[in-house]
């Protein structure tokens, strides 16, 4: 057995069937998501700090 069907399965003892028949109800009559929001999901997943900052450089060194 996988590992996705040991959770799958897990999930079906800890929830009961009509607990998930209700999940699985609740996601079918959501809207589906807007091409923003697929953009903006897109841009957090693959940079999800944000833009990497621009290099700072180094202060020059001090004649001691």
């Amino acid at each position: 057995m996988s590992r996705a069907d040991e959770i799958r399965e897990r999930y079906h003892q800890l929830l009961g069937p009509a607990v998930l028949a209700h999940i699985k109800a609740e996601v079918a009559a959501a809207p589906p998501p807007s091409p923003e929001l697929i953009e903006e999901l897109r841009r957090i997943f693959t940079r999800p700090a944000g833009e990497a900052p621009a290099a700072v450089p180094a202060p020059a060194a001090r004649a001691a």
